[in-house]
């Protein structure tokens, strides 16, 4: 798709969030350098000024600043409210953390927050967003998944489950919009360069957030699912292949020694 097509189909404004690090914020910086203006949300609000200033400055697009928190179950809510306004063509729903370990070692209360920003927001912010793309008879909605919900992944059993529900929300959703020009596209990255991989020196296939940020909007009209890492494509297709018994067998050994 050519760069002025691109922007037509999902301009002129994209939402992102969890746009202050890591695969948000190279999506927000590739899609400023396409020509996008861009609604950013996260905590951390003094990283998304300092970021909006910058895109500003270096490729002139308007930039608005969100902060909200999507632990809290009404923050969707709040962010359908504030960007009634705005035409956004493109929602980035990326927010979202993980939990590894032993899967009865982790803190409840941290799951139950995990559940809330993995999977009530994306859910939430594409219910609401969905009626208003199909209204302006085009546009797309990304989800960030991961490798890691394709199948239960012993020593991340939560995070997994989370990232499940994600790429089943994408998928039906896909289904339900053949019909419309509204693009689904559920992201489903493997190990990437971010804060929550930093210092882990020796993590091998750890691809660049901007070349995932890149590949993503590349094949946004490519649904229902996306994995922008050959080695993951390759290594989550054998597993699904094989017997599931066998395939958990050898991914509960190899994530217990790393756990």
């Amino acid at each position: 798709m050519k760069p002025e097509e691109f922007r037509d189909r999902y301009g002129p404004v994209a939402l992102v969030t969890g746009a202050s690090s890591g695969i948000g914020l190279a999506i927000a910086e590739e899609l400023a350098a396409r020509g996008f203006d861009l609604v950013l949300t996260a905590r951390r609000t003094d990283r998304l000024e300092a970021i909006a200033q910058r895109l500003l400055s270096k490729q002139g697009v308007r930039t608005w600043v969100i902060g909200e928190d999507l632990a809290d179950p009404a923050a969707p809510a709040r962010l359908l409210a504030e960007t009634e306004a705005c035409d956004i063509g493109l929602v980035v729903s990326n927010a979202g953390f993980n939990l590894k370990g032993g899967f009865e070692t982790k803190d409840a209360s941290a799951m139950a927050k995990m559940l809330i920003v993995n999977c009530h927001a994306p859910m939430q912010l594409a219910h609401g967003f969905l009626p208003r793309l199909k209204k302006r008879g085009r546009g797309g909605i990304v989800f960030t998944a991961s490798v890691e919900g394709l199948i239960g992944c012993p020593y991340s059993t939560a995070y997994s489950a989370s990232k499940a529900l994600v790429v089943s929300l994408g998928e039906g959703l896909w289904g339900e919009c053949l019909d419309t020009e509204v693009d689904i596209l559920t992201l489903c990255p493997g190990a990437t360069e971010s804060e929550a991989t930093a210092g882990m020196e020796t993590l091998r296939n750890l691809q660049p957030a901007a070349e995932v940020a890149r590949l993503t909007l590349d094949n946004l009209q490519n649904g229902p699912t996306f994995i922008p890492n050959e080695h993951y494509r390759q290594l989550f297709d054998n597993l699904r292949a094989s017997p599931r018994r066998e395939a958990l067998t050898g991914m509960a050994g190899n994530m217990k020694n790393l756990s």
